[in-house]
Formats: structure tokens, C-alpha cells, sequence
């Protein structure tokens, strides 16, 4: 069923940001993002000597300073002996979403991220994204975790290489996703088996909250429920773990149609 494009949304942006992490930081500048400057652990080590190694040779100002002065930078967090300041990471829209497909030659395939408020989940949601290649991930201005610099950590650095995009309303974006062909697919409990539906075609699976769960709105929208089946005593699992099987899913099916053509 083919659907008609719309108009998509216009991009929200970030000043700054603190990065911190020896992957999030080596991905940060692998990305070529402005750099302000990079705090290092005082005679560090390993990985560390690269990440100064690769500040200076891009002219980046390296400061060295202990463990304490860090840990106030990061407010405690596990920064792994660096932190970086960065200009902002630009939010896509969703034509730029839609312009990663068209780039790769692939359907569009898009995660979105109903109130996912921890830092770490949806990092964790992003680092998937990325590796089961994705076009990238819509989240809510309101109500959720953004790009943090726990959220970059979280993802390992994909953050700097997966399409973020943030919108006012995740029921506006999801009519425009529709307008524009995409079929939507929310997993929540009392839908099909997610191994049993196929995925081909322009698609966007929609994760809930880790308290509610995909909202009733949403899941009205959608063209499809799908469930994970559950054979133990917990009636559900992380939201990072389960986006990660519905992600892989949906590679696997793509995978398999690319081979057999």
C-alpha cells in the first residue's frame, strides 16, 4: 500500500555537550563534530594516549587534570579518565531519516522511542539502531532522556553516527511516517508473535516506556501489535533488550530477502 509524503518536521538543536568515555570520545572525533576541548586523566594510559594523540593531530586544546576535577565535570558518572566538549549534536528530521534510506538503497526502517527515560536504555536503544543498520530513531521532546552524555556513553559512541530525531509529538510523526508509506509496528504484549510478521518494506517499530509501555494512542496508530514471547516468570524485558530482538528481526528478515534475489 503505497501512502503520500507530507511535510516533516524542522530539526531542534543542542549548544553544547559534555561527552565523556574512551569510545564515546574516539567516536566524537571519528565523526569530525567541533570539538571545544578534551580533558584527560593525568598520565593516563592505553586508549587515553590515543585520544590525545588524535586531539592534537586535529589541533583540538588538551587539558590534563586528576580524578576528582572529572568526576565534578561529570557529576560522578564513569567517565573512564576523559571528557569532551563539544558543539551540540544536530537533531535530524524525519526527511533526513527518509535521506539515510534513499542513500543506503534499503526501504526505510526507523525505531521510535515512546518516553524512554533512562539515559542508559536509550543509549543502549541507539547502539542496536546502529548495529542492525537502522536509518535511525525518533524520540519525544517531552517526557524522555535526549542526547546526554550519558546517552552517548550508553550507545558507545553510535550516537555520533545514528539520525536522532526529536519531535514535539510522536502521534503527529507517526501520521506523517504513515502519509509517507512507512507501516508501524508497536511492540507491547498482546500482539502477534514478532517472528511471525514480515517486515519488509518501508517500516517503524515503536518501544515504549519502561513504566507504561507503548502509549494507547500510538498503539491505536500503528498497523500492527507484535509481542516477545515470555516463558519465565517476568512478564517483560528491558525496553533496550527487547528493541534489540525486534531490531535484529527485522535485519534478519531484510538479510535473507537481499540473498535470495
Amino acid at each position: 500500500m503505497k501512502r503520500e509524503r507530507t511535510r516533516l518536521d524542522p530539526a531542534p538543536r543542542e549548544e553544547t555537550d559534555l561527552i565523556y568515555g574512551r569510545n564515546a570520545v574516539l567516536e566524537l572525533l571519528a565523526a569530525g563534530r567541533s570539538v571545544d576541548k578534551i580533558h584527560l586523566l593525568r598520565d593516563g594510559d592505553g586508549s587515553l594516549k590515543k585520544i590525545c594523540a588524535v586531539a592534537r593531530e586535529r589541533g583540538i586544546p588538551v587539558g590534563f587534570c586528576d580524578r576528582e576535577k572529572l568526576d565534578r565535570m561529570t557529576g560522578g558518572a564513569r567517565h573512564q579518565g576523559v571528557a569532551a566538549v563539544a558543539t551540540g549534536k544536530e537533531y535530524a528530521t524525519l526527511s533526513d531519516l527518509f535521506a539515510v534510506a534513499r542513500e543506503r538503497g534499503e526501504d526505510p526502517f526507523f525505531l521510535i522511542a515512546d518516553g524512554v527515560e533512562d539515559p542508559h536504555n536509550l543509549g543502549a536503544l541507539i547502539r542496536s539502531v546502529d548495529g542492525a543498520g537502522a536509518h535511525g530513531i525518533i524520540i519525544p521532546k517531552i517526557g524522555a532522556a535526549s542526547l546526554s552524555g550519558a546517552v552517548m556513553k550508553s550507545s558507545a559512541g553510535a550516537a555520533e553516527h545514528v539520525a536522532v530525531c526529536r519531535v514535539s509529538n510522536l502521534a503527529s510523526a507517526v501520521d506523517k511516517l504513515k502519509d509517507s508509506g512507512v507501516w508501524i509496528y508497536a511492540c507491547e504484549a498482546d500482539g502477534e508473535p514478532y517472528d511471525r510478521v514480515d517486515y519488509h518494506g518501508p517500516c517503524a517499530l515503536i518501544l515504549g516506556s519502561e513504566g507504561k509501555g507503548v502509549s494507547r494512542l500510538l498503539k491505536e496508530k500503528s498497523d500492527f501489535v507484535i509481542s516477545l514471547p515470555m516463558r519465565g516468570r517476568v512478564n517483560s524485558l528491558n525496553v533496550s533488550c527487547a528493541g534489540a530482538v525486534v531490531l535484529y528481526e527485522v535485519l534478519r528478515q531484510r538479510s535473507k530477502e537481499r540473498s535470495e534475489r
